[in-house]
């Protein structure tokens, strides 16, 4: 048994820390924010592998964390459903790269005003309710999770694990690291199932994602840009491609507004210097590479 300290506790540092302990590590979570108070917590937590390369290693850590959502979407406590949806193209394309991920990906050709699309089976996680079980299931397993502010990579310890997203610009002195600013609009759930995808929208990707009790809608790409503070006039347009994707959504009720900012650098970082092994940069597929990423960070232990 060796004694791990993960930094973060974002999605991607709570499953490290939840392996890792399974593995028979005594793990400690420290992290400036709570799981809620993350960018973790904004995310619509659609499966998707957005703004994370390289493709090769996406595509395994992304069809490894499909295998383990699908088995947490058989018990509602984890916050995870599995939910057909569509992508839609405004052009023709081959294949996305990361298609042999999903078990399920067909073509679909009755899109009007559209070149055509895709149709799969993704997990869909509610965020605040996955983190808390995430919380919840580290605390079980003998780990804690307690709030501290690190202007350092901790030293000293058997092993560091760093899961601190864009707080890695500073912890790891990583000059790649960027922000992207996504912004979106959660709205009263008016009985939607599933979710749709434009990522060639005006304005921005445009998503609409339902959940058990709302509906997320957006979005925002905006490289370079870190404030957290919702937009109206962002809100008002992510509000009018929503509408026009997903006519049901006219007259819903608008619930609250949230930005996060996902840590984006060229590639994602997994890979263990020394005592620290980093795990990092996952751009806006933190969810949607969590569990694969997990598996490859305890081997690196």
């Amino acid at each position: 048994m060796r004694r791990v300290l993960v930094v973060g506790a974002g999605v991607i540092g709570l499953t490290c820390a939840i392996r890792l302990v399974e593995a028979g590590h005594r793990v400690d979570v420290v992290a400036a924010e709570m799981p809620v108070e993350t960018t973790s917590s904004v995310a619509a937590a659609l499966w998707y592998p957005y703004r994370a390369l390289p493709q090769d290693r996406v595509t395994a850590w992304s069809a490894a964390s499909y295998d383990v959502f699908r088995e947490l979407a058989q018990d509602p406590a984890t916050g995870v459903a599995m939910r057909t949806g569509t992508e839609l193209l405004r052009e023709s394309q081959p294949d996305p790269w990361w298609a042999g991920a999903v078990p399920d990906l067909t073509h679909a050709t009755d899109l009007p005003g559209y070149a055509g699309g895709w149709r799969f089976t993704a997990p869909v996680a509610e965020m605040q309710v996955h983190l808390a079980w995430l919380a919840r299931r580290l605390e079980q397993l003998g780990g804690t999770l307690t709030r501290t502010r690190l202007d350092r990579l901790p030293e000293g310890e058997d092993l560091v694990v760093n899961a601190s997203g864009l707080g890695a610009e500073g912890l790891a002195e990583d000059p790649t690291m960027s922000p992207v600013r996504g912004q979106v609009v959660v709205v009263e759930q008016v009985g939607l199932e599933q979710w749709w995808l434009d990522p060639g929208a005006t304005g921005g990707p445009t998503y609409v994602v339902p959940r058990s009790r709302d509906i997320v809608l957006g979005g925002t790409d905006q490289p370079g840009e870190r404030d957290r503070t919702p937009d109206p006039a962002v809100a008002e347009d992510i509000l009018a491609r929503a509408k026009a994707l997903v006519p049901a959504l006219a007259g819903a009720r608008v619930l609250r507004h949230a930005v996060g900012l996902r840590p984006v650098r060229p590639q994602v970082r997994v890979e263990r210097v020394g005592d620290v092994i980093h795990c990092y940069g996952h751009g806006g597929a933190g969810m949607t590479l969590s569990w694969g990423c997990a598996a490859e960070v305890v081997e690196l232990a």
